[in-house]
């Protein structure tokens, strides 16, 4: 049985097609999917994008709490650039509370201040509630960026990145990836100097290019 996501995707579909696309009635049903999106871990970004395109042309229609989940969900698809397509779409006007908040928490991932992040969540956990997914959808960005930057991180050190959650989580986490510890709580996460692979490259250029170079040199 399709889920309720599945069921909302094709009807929306059908609405951002066309001249409908820009059709401020269909608001409601748009908004309608970003709950759905964010009770059952899903995402679309094209929907999403729409909505904000329509708050743009019809300011009166703007809702505070949809353009927070909106922002909430992008950051759950980083290192993609969906959060800064999204917020140059959101009238400097409307950034108060949360919508402000929410902008620094995104600066704070984007910049890679992963424990500065949790730090401030910590202080507006009610941004994320019914936001299904959110922290391990955040937690996967910051093991993206641990494995192309360390090829080594204390173990102490990745507990702060994921928020200090429970040694049992870290471990998951470090199962996930395929990454070792050692006995001193170093923690092997990948050798960069064997991702780098030299590559040949061969030009090649036939006699009739080289005959008629030299033709126009003398």
């Amino acid at each position: 049985m399709a889920s309720s996501f599945e069921q909302m995707r094709a009807n929306v579909g059908k609405l951002l097609r066309g001249i409908d696309r820009y059709n401020p009635e269909n608001l409601a049903t748009l908004e309608r999917y970003v709950e759905t999106q964010v009770k059952e871990n899903a995402y679309d970004l094209e929907a999403n994008l729409a909505i904000l395109k329509l708050y743009q042309f019809n300011p009166a229609y703007f809702q505070v709490t949809v353009t927070s989940q909106i922002l909430l969900k992008a950051l759950t698809n980083l290192p993609h650039t969906d959060f800064t397509l999204c917020k140059c779409m959101i009238d400097q006007t409307h950034e108060e509370r949360p919508i402000r908040q929410i902008l620094y928490l995104g600066n704070l991932l984007e910049t890679c201040h992963f424990q500065s992040f949790w730090s401030s969540l910590e202080e507006n956990r009610e941004f994320i509630d019914g936001i299904t997914g959110f922290e391990d959808s955040v937690r996967k960005f910051i093991c993206h960026v641990v494995g192309i930057t360390y090829q080594n991180i204390e173990h102490r050190l990745l507990a702060e990145m994921l928020g200090d959650p429970l040694d049992t989580q870290v471990k998951v986490w470090m199962s996930k990836y395929g990454w070792t510890e050692n006995e001193e709580g170093q923690i092997f996460i990948f050798n960069q100097e064997e991702s780098v692979k030299p590559k040949n490259i061969v030009e090649k250029i036939d006699f009739e290019s080289v005959s008629s170079i030299m033709a126009t040199s003398q």
